[in-house]
């Protein structure tokens, strides 16, 4: 007979345990839950570990989770700023957002209405296609895509030509974040510097 062991450390599983258990304790049960959990949640760690995030409306009015009520944010009040923790674990609003600080060298590239049902446009695919390995999300719309990665901007830029709508931030302006993954992104920050570059 095969000696069952808890799949979160080497101790075997015996008649203390019922037939159909996976792990020798509640300790190892969370363990592996907090475990899974990383890893099923795409967004970056370089994002997560940051005290920049907010929670936000359906109609993308970030909300701050800091404190015993729930009130507008701002962007460039670090103040209205929770952690990644604490946002999660608030349901107010209608999703999370993060707030881009001059504090970082974090940047977002956010392109508009890049999907048409579904497929990626051709002129949101020339610019996808010259990234370095990223993170990128598909935007609540379902239409839109955002690019995170590591750059300098200084002042937020609109960029239109053509059928393209541009947008690049790095700083006093907060990003929705879906943890939808846009095709294979890692979950990881690229220095975008040189793309930004070619795009102003």
């Amino acid at each position: 007979m095969t000696t069952k062991r808890c799949e979160g450390c080497p101790e075997r599983l015996g008649a203390r345990h019922a037939h159909n258990a996976r792990f020798c304790s509640g300790r190892c049960r969370m363990a592996a839950h907090r475990a899974a959990r990383r890893q099923a949640d795409p967004v970056p760690s370089a994002m997560t570990r940051r005290r920049q995030w907010v929670r936000r409306t359906e109609s993308k009015v970030p909300l701050s989770v800091v404190g015993p009520k729930v009130r507008p944010a701002s962007s460039t009040d670090p103040e209205t700023w929770a952690s990644y923790s604490a946002v999660n674990r608030s349901t107010a609003g209608a999703g999370t957002g993060f707030v881009l600080s001059a504090m970082d060298r974090l940047v977002c590239i956010d392109l508009d209405h890049a999907l048409l049902e579904g497929e990626l446009r051709t002129w949101a695919r020339r610019i996808v296609d010259r990234l370095p390995p990223t993170y990128i999300e598909i935007s609540p719309s379902g239409t839109g895509l955002h690019i995170w990665g590591l750059g300098t901007v200084g002042q937020g830029r609109r960029i239109r030509r053509g059928e393209s709508a541009v947008e690049v931030y790095d700083r006093g302006r907060y990003i929705t974040v879906t943890r939808e993954p846009f095709e294979s992104a890692p979950s990881t920050l690229a220095d975008l510097t040189r793309v930004i570059d070619d795009l102003l």
